[in-house]
């Protein structure tokens, strides 16, 4: 039986635990923190889940996500997914997802301003939107113990990892996150602090929307539904570059800015904030993943902003670089 030692517990190692020990290896997690803590990237009760990008090889990354999520949901019994619908709204119609689902057989609809108002989106004048249906969150704190749950695997807290060579495996998984950068500095990431902040919205789920860049095409702010509050907003990529080390709060330039955004797009949201957050990313300069081995050792530093949802896709690559 192959021995795995995976470092970090957010929500890559959780999936690649479960991945793992779907081929019977024998698995440990080292977390530095507490499991549950909020230091870095996977905390928070939601996140966006769907497979509209412009690109058809993410579509087909996320498709294979989502059979994974299905997977959890059956061994766990919990229900991870809430497929509340997505839109894109665009600037111009060739920014949304349209020709990538196409390209995929992905089903999808474009709205007019009227019916997208009627999902609790307002676009601005002139915009495109896309609705997706097979799309909206994945449960994020759910999920991760799903995972472990179903893995049952060891999981050793409050050890940090200074050394991959410290570790008695025949494999090393290396999660780290925003932490990866002091095991291996030649990872190409940026780490930032990014903030999201909660406002109060009743009644029935929203879809989660994201308002497409202009310029770039990229998300520029998004919204999702939250199980607590009602609805969960943030700007993408719109944080200062951060040391993980250092703990901080949310932006309240930043929160200013998603407030106004919530406003104008959410018209049955209270507009005023009742609970803010903040989260780490690690990029890449083109918002790829990281998935390498080296010798015993497999980097997965697969975040970008945008790597949760992939998350047993990602766990299953990672365990089969790991048992190769």
């Amino acid at each position: 039986m192959t021995r795995v030692a995976i470092v970090g517990a957010g929500v890559m190692g959780c999936a690649t635990a479960w991945a793992l020990r779907e081929q019977g290896a024998d698995v440990t997690v080292y977390e530095q923190f507490e499991l549950d803590h909020t230091r870095g990237s996977s905390h928070g009760r939601s996140r966006i889940f769907r497979v509209a990008y412009p690109d058809a090889a993410w579509v087909h990354l996320a498709q294979e996500a989502y059979g994974g999520w299905r997977d959890l949901e059956r061994q766990s019994g919990v229900e991870l997914l809430g497929l509340y619908g997505l839109v894109e709204l665009a600037a111009d119609p060739s920014l949304t997802s349209a020709q990538a689902l196409d390209e995929c057989g992905v089903r999808y609809r474009m709205l007019d301003a009227a019916e997208a108002r009627a999902l609790g989106a307002v676009p601005p004048e002139g915009w495109s939107a896309l609705f997706l249906e097979d799309a909206g969150i994945v449960r994020s704190d759910l999920a991760r113990h799903a995972f472990l749950d179903v893995a049952g695997v060891r999981v050793e807290t409050d050890t940090r990892v200074e050394s991959v060579d410290d570790l008695d495996a025949d494999a090393v998984v290396v999660t780290a996150g925003a932490w990866v950068g002091r095991l291996f500095p030649d990872v190409p990431v940026r780490v930032t602090r990014e903030t999201v902040a909660f406002f109060r919205h009743d009644g029935s789920p929203l879809p989660s929307v994201v308002d497409l860049n202009p310029g770039t095409g990229g998300h520029s702010m998004y919204a999702l539904h939250d199980p607590v509050h009602g609805l969960k907003a943030g700007a993408h990529h719109a944080g200062a570059e951060a040391d993980p080390d250092a703990e901080a709060a949310a932006d309240p330039a930043i929160v200013e800015r998603i407030a106004a955004w919530v406003e104008e797009r959410f018209p049955g949201a209270d507009p005023e904030p009742v609970e803010t957050d903040s989260c780490l990313y690690t990029s890449t300069s083109d918002e790829s993943f990281v998935c390498e081995r080296r010798g015993r050792v497999v980097v997965g530093s697969p975040c970008s902003g945008h790597g949760f949802k992939f998350a047993p896709a990602v766990g299953r690559q990672l365990a089969a670089l790991a048992l190769q």
